[in-house]
């Protein structure tokens, strides 16, 4: 028998697939470190997202491990130079929720640009404040997409449709139908919106400081859905107050959930919309992570 465990929560119908093969001995209680440290040794699968955090320690006690699955995008949780090491297999779900983080990511620049949260919060507390809430259109807006993966691309044909220009930049992408590839400076200089879809690593943590903030236009709207730690956020916080940013659209933060002061006052600006981290929370994008996760698995052990 091989034995998974699933340490955070997978589609139901993905734990049906897993549970259908005879030769899996599946667990799934969700663990603390101390108790998923004592479980290590005696499993050959981990299955996480991105509440658990897998490192180096924890790789190490695993002396069965054959294969972390990561049951979405980002790998910043696991420390896949430990598993390289070790050569434990580190296996993820690129493109299954894609088009929900693409989606949430629309919902977050209109919500941005036209105060949609701001103008439903002031109405459930009684206030008119129709005169305040002038917004801005996308239509005929440049908007800069940071990082041009299976998410940026599914950006960048809503964007099209909405009837903006679209300018991008990464350095893994030479080109991309109807979308303008430019240097950082370059997108910093010309967009209206900048939106942010990389994953975070030494090259990409606060890549969007101080400095960055300068190069860009007066005004400009900054959405991230990508990772928390892209964007320094006492840099973004001080913008926010100058006007220099116009507004910010967060799903994530450095620091989750964002209860300490930083996080609390830059949440507390009226210029700030967020979310909880729900990129690829949708019943659709779920169900395509955990069946593609266990595919995957089954794909690597010959099952």
């Amino acid at each position: 028998m091989i034995r998974i465990h699933v340490n955070d929560p997978l589609d139901q119908e993905a734990m049906n697939l897993l549970r259908s093969k005879s030769q899996l001995d599946v667990t799934s209680e969700h663990l603390e470190k101390d108790k998923l440290l004592d479980l290590m040794p005696h499993i050959e699968v981990l299955i996480v997202r991105s509440a658990t955090k897998v490192t180096r320690e924890l790789i190490e006690k695993g002396t069965k491990l054959k294969i972390i699955g990561r049951a979405g995008v980002g790998l910043d949780n696991i420390d896949v130079s430990a598993a390289k090491e070790k050569g434990v297999k580190v296996l993820n779900t690129p493109g299954a929720s894609a088009i929900s983080v693409a989606e949430l990511t629309f919902g977050l620049m209109l919500s941005a640009a036209r105060h949609i949260a701001r103008g439903t919060k002031d109405l459930k507390d009684g206030l008119w404040t129709k005169k305040e809430l002038e917004g801005h259109e996308l239509f005929g807006k440049t908007l800069g997409i940071i990082g041009l993966g299976m998410i940026g691309k599914e950006v960048a044909k809503r964007a099209l449709s909405f009837g903006m220009t679209v300018i991008a930049y990464d350095p893994l992408v030479s080109d991309f139908e109807n979308v303008r590839m430019v240097n950082l400076d370059e997108l910093y200089k010309l967009s209206d919106f900048i939106t942010l879809h990389v994953p975070l690593n030494e090259q990409t943590k606060h890549m969007i400081d101080a400095r960055a903030i300068d190069k860009m236009k007066n005004g400009v709207i900054i959405v991230n859905a990508s990772r928390g730690g892209v964007i320094d956020e006492q840099a973004l916080y001080e913008a926010l107050i100058s006007g220099k940013v116009y507004a910010a659209a967060l799903d994530v933060f450095e620091v989750e959930p964002p209860q300490d002061d930083l996080r609390r006052k830059l949440l507390g600006l009226p210029n700030i919309v967020a979310t909880p981290h729900i990129g690829a929370s949708t019943y659709e994008a779920q169900e395509r992570v955990g069946k593609e996760m266990v595919e995957r698995i089954f794909k690597e052990l010959g099952i």
